[in-house]
């Protein structure tokens, strides 16, 4: 594979294709950890969150490139833990999950931010008026709730007015983080860029080089902290538009093709 190199945006010092980046991994394994995303970066994305589609030879392969790693590799998702380690069984790799609000450390040690009872109402009052809303699903993550719109595009301006409104409820410890076709109220102290600093302060990942890849405006923290530490930060897009991340891998497919060759050894040095 390979892809046109694009404009340099202000502040990013390289440009890579981001196979070239990935290849780091293989040539450099002890220097490097990485850190994945999944919904829309290494799973296609689907009209219903129920509705993605785990090519089956994924989980094996994200398990060998763990293992040249010496373990540094971790997922950073929008997902509950229990789901995520669903999609990737047998295989149970450290996680952050609801964008960092619970956290399954190296040891296998799992912390999270837990709601009161009024994040409870909350939600049950959201998923009652959204009735109203035909095509909207609401998601209930446990510390976070969020709208999807994929399949009634229309409905984001009804969204964009309730939403705001359902955060006013749940006070200042939470925020609205929008994303592709997706509204999510979720903790405020919690971030995918904190959750990459909390691995690299543990081994296997303490001591190096992160490598973060993401497609979507919750990714953009990660991306954010890859850079300042010394790292590398690849979006899934077609441009560097718009994004802090260094780097574009042009889809989930192509990414999922990088990877099976990292995992057998076939990475061009």
């Amino acid at each position: 594979m390979s892809h046109q190199q694009h404009p340099i945006q202000a502040g990013q010092t390289s440009a890579l294709p981001g196979e070239q980046v990935l290849s780091k991994l293989a040539n450099q394994p002890h220097e490097w950890a990485l850190f994945l995303d999944i919904d829309g970066t290494l799973i296609d994305l689907a009209e219903t969150p129920d509705g993605i589609v785990v090519p089956p030879d994924l989980p094996v392969h994200l398990h060998r490139i763990s293992m040249k790693l010496d373990g540094a590799l971790a997922l950073v998702t929008g997902r509950a833990l229990p789901y995520a380690d669903r999609l990737f069984a047998p295989y149970a790799f450290p996680i952050a999950g609801l964008h960092g609000s619970e956290r399954r450390d190296p040891s296998g040690a799992i912390s999270r931010i837990e709601p009161g009872a009024s994040f409870e109402d909350l939600k049950a009052a959201l998923s009652r008026e959204a009735k109203q809303w035909p095509g909207v699903l609401v998601e209930d993550k446990g510390a976070a709730v969020a709208a999807h719109y994929r399949l009634a595009p229309e409905q984001q301006d009804v969204l964009e007015d309730a939403m705001p409104r359902y955060l006013e409820m749940a006070g200042p410890d939470f925020i609205l983080q929008r994303g592709k076709m997706v509204m999510e109220i979720r903790p405020a102290r919690a971030s995918k860029g904190h959750a990459l600093k909390a691995f690299l302060d543990q081994a296997p990942f303490k001591g190096r080089k992160p490598i973060a890849i993401g497609d979507d405006v919750t990714d953009e923290a990660m991306f954010r902290i890859a850079n300042e530490l010394g790292g590398h930060s690849i979006r899934i897009a077609e441009t560097l538009d718009g994004t802090e991340a260094k780097s574009i891998i042009r889809s989930a497919e192509a990414l999922r093709g990088i990877l099976a060759a990292l995992a057998d050894d076939k990475t061009a040095a």
